[in-house]
């Protein structure tokens, strides 16, 4: 099968053995997967991992190892870790923080920038029918967006800050602006904050942006190891800082300030696939006018090219 492998360099190969599903796995033929900024940052060393690439998905599901036959020719998207489902963690709902488990294209797991890949059926998720797969991708950025407000009580009086006009960025601030609160996404391309604003969300462009400690919380999704250090220069006291970035590179931080405010700090990552998929279904997000660009697997080079580009935003791969 054609397949994109990191090895300490990218290959683009034709003759990458499909996987064959492990008991209650399902085999899955890739349509469409997405260009993520973790797998920029894989690139670059981010957690070591070596194999196929790619947790951004959408397929049909070819064949089940397994008694859930039914999923059988079913389109799919699915949730990227895969827990022992034995230890403590998994037992109280924490798979996705077991210490022994998998993640699609992340650790342990070949992933998405296949023809084919495998997850247990237990992670996938039914995709409606009204929802094209080209939105359909999206499913697993939006549930990231989506662990926020699972997260952190939003209510409908607190001013929120998202750092970042990147992909994860504006999914964040049209997934909170659900929530009626008032959200202010800060970015540094006035093309892409036009997509918050097409939407109904308020924008700044990061120079016009006050240095002041007024916003309840702040959500940091730069993609910067300096995020955390811009995020204090602007949540309250008693605030409360979300943090979105994984990167390759640390940074160093002065923590006195996160102690002098009591400002709480929140790591998040991955989210929950069923308020994601509504929210695609029933037309609450547009995704389309994050798509900078689909390629097929003879481009797959220029994708990434494009992907690590400034002024991209939602690169695609096409394995039809």
């Amino acid at each position: 099968m054609r397949a994109i492998l990191f090895d300490g360099q990218l290959k683009f190969l034709t003759d990458y053995p499909i996987p064959a599903p492990e008991p209650d796995e399902a085999l899955i033929r890739v349509r469409l997967a997405g260009i993520c900024n973790t797998d920029l940052e894989i690139i670059k060393g981010y957690k070591g991992f070596k194999g196929v690439l790619g947790h951004e998905f959408v397929g049909v599901v070819e064949k089940v190892n397994g008694a859930a036959q039914h999923l059988v020719g079913k389109r799919v998207v699915g949730e990227i870790n895969c827990g022992c489902r034995a230890c403590d963690y998994c037992r109280t709902g924490l798979g996705r923080h077991c210490p022994s488990r998998l993640a699609l294209g992340i650790r342990g797991k070949n992933g998405a920038f296949a023809e084919y890949l495998t997850l247990p059926v237990n992670n996938l998720f039914h995709v409606p029918e009204n929802i094209r797969d080209e939105e359909a991708v999206f499913a697993e950025p939006l549930a990231a967006a989506f662990e926020i407000p699972d997260q952190v009580h939003i209510r409908p009086t607190d001013k929120i800050l998202v750092m970042g006009d990147g992909k994860l960025g504006i999914l964040i601030a049209l997934t909170l602006a659900l929530s009626q609160a008032h959200v202010l996404i800060v970015g540094k391309h006035q093309e892409k904050l036009k997509i918050a604003s097409g939407q109904g969300v308020a924008v700044v462009g990061l120079t016009d942006l006050k240095v002041h400690k007024s916003y309840d919380i702040v959500v940091e999704a730069t993609g910067s190891p300096d995020g955390l250090t811009m995020a204090l220069q602007y949540v309250k006291p008693r605030g409360t800082i979300v943090l979105k970035s994984t990167v390759a590179m640390g940074a160093e931080i002065n923590l006195a300030p996160i102690v002098i405010d009591e400002v709480r700090l929140i790591g998040s990552r991955c989210g929950p696939f069923e308020p994601s998929l509504r929210a695609l279904s029933e037309k609450l997000i547009r995704v389309g006018p994050l798509i900078s660009g689909i390629f097929g697997f003879s481009r797959a080079g220029n994708a990434f090219d494009m992907a690590k580009a400034k002024n991209s935003l939602k690169i695609i791969l096409d394995f039809n």
